[in-house]
């Protein structure tokens, strides 16, 4: 998948959202030419996205803008306005920690600059698990790896094409959400969906992976507080549609993301082979595979790791695991190899690549990138030039398609197959 989504709760989430995703150095924004800060390290700053940030009614919190850190807090850490730190709706319910042999106690956590916060409180259920309240969504956008590898081979001024094709086509999905996913609950005990005016979003775009190679992804951190379109009340969004749209959503990214870099570059796209209990991946033709396993090393750490797990298993079970626990394996071995990640400039990063390379290529890798770049003359459809029948045939092959797969499915699973 190339887009993947994590549950960020008020405490934990916004301290991992400062310590792995907000490492922006130095005041700049992709607007600003890649060459301007070749040298800086670091990632660069978040940014505000949205189309909900109207309902906040600020200034200084409009698409484009800086995140700044005190902000981060209050929208995040707290649930509050990030400018004026007045509430949106009610607090964050947070169980109180409770004493021995006492009952439970449901609590309220709410404050603006100082007091007690939802973020700085954690307490225990009865089954001893800490519990907080979700402050927002984590969505992972990552290119494919062929156009990562593109991306950091690239001269800088079809690193910025790139990057634009991908911040596209990242407002393309976004937007989907926004109109067919991200709701509300209303009524007696949320009975009844109800639309919003959209989500309060920050992104932050991040150029490799954890084993430094190129893996050019933004993180987009929704969050969980959003205006009722109806009423004009603070509410939280529904979880479930977010659960349930994620591969729908990683599809349909990979599908605009592959219409905006072939309407630019006149890309071409090809299928490659992933593997059993995997669907074929879209790759960009021209980058081949094993330019794509050499610039796949925390992939290739994972997939060994969890190779010796799932051999670990069958020996103690006596048979191989099913689908669903390869599943939790690969999980477990991608925490197991997860390295600290490091710091460089983007020029570190690039310089490093291209020499990596070229001694594959047998030629000067930004030379090679300009060559695929350059691409063909692609046919490229709208929506309108697609003929009913087609379309008609398209969808019986899709329903076929899915229920072949699942004994169970549902819109989204219908959704991802079709894109």
């Amino acid at each position: 998948m190339t887009v993947s989504m994590r549950v960020m709760s008020a405490g934990d989430g916004y301290k991992y959202l400062l310590k792995s995703v907000a490492a922006g150095d130095g005041n700049r924004t992709m607007a600003t030419p890649l060459t301007r800060y070749y040298a800086e390290t670091g990632c660069p700053p978040g940014r505000w996205i949205g189309s909900g940030l109207g309902a906040l009614r600020s200034e200084a919190v409009q698409p484009g803008n800086l995140v700044t850190e005190a902000q981060l807090e209050r929208l995040i850490g707290l649930g509050i306005h990030p400018i004026t730190a007045d509430a949106l709706g009610a607090a964050y319910i947070v169980p109180a920690a409770r004493p021995a042999g006492s009952a439970g106690r449901v609590g309220s956590a709410h404050s603006g600059a100082s007091g007690t916060t939802a973020a700085s409180i954690e307490t225990t259920g009865a089954s001893g698990r800490k519990r907080r309240p979700v402050a927002g969504y984590d969505y992972t956008f990552s290119v494919p790896k062929s156009v990562s590898v593109l991306w950091g081979l690239a001269d800088a001024g079809s690193q910025e094409l790139l990057v634009k094709a991908h911040h596209d086509a990242m407002a393309d999905v976004l937007a989907f959400m926004e109109r067919e996913v991200a709701v509300t609950r209303v009524g007696r005990n949320g009975a009844a969906q109800a639309e919003v005016t959209g989500v309060l979003a920050t992104a932050y775009d991040h150029w490799d992976s954890r084993a430094g190679d190129p893996q050019l992804h933004t993180h987009v951190v929704v969050s969980n507080k959003v205006c009722t379109a109806k009423d004009g009340k603070w509410r939280t969004l529904d979880g479930r549609p977010m659960h349930a749209a994620t591969v729908a959503m990683s599809e349909l990214y990979n599908g605009v993301l592959a219409d905006h870099l072939t309407r630019l570059f006149g890309l071409g796209w090809d299928t490659r082979d992933r593997g059993r209990n995997r669907n074929p991946a879209w790759e960009v033709e021209g980058v081949t595979e094993e330019l794509i396993a050499e610039f796949s090393r925390r992939t290739t750490a994972i997939e060994a790791e969890k190779d010796r797990l799932v051999a670990g298993y069958a020996r103690r079970h006596g048979r191989q695991p099913a689908a669903r626990t390869v599943v939790r394996l690969r999980q477990q071995a991608t925490l197991a190899t997860r390295q600290d990640k490091q710091v460089h400039s983007l020029a570190e990063l690039t310089a490093d690549w291209r020499r990596r390379a070229q001694s594959l290529l047998g030629a000067d890798a930004t030379d090679w990138a300009r060559g695929v770049l350059r691409g063909q003359d692609q046919l490229v459809l709208r929506a309108d030039d697609v003929p009913l029948d087609v379309i008609e045939r398209m969808g019986r092959d899709v329903i076929a398609a899915v229920s072949e797969k699942r004994p169970v499915w549902r819109r989204w699973n219908l959704h991802a197959e079709a894109s």
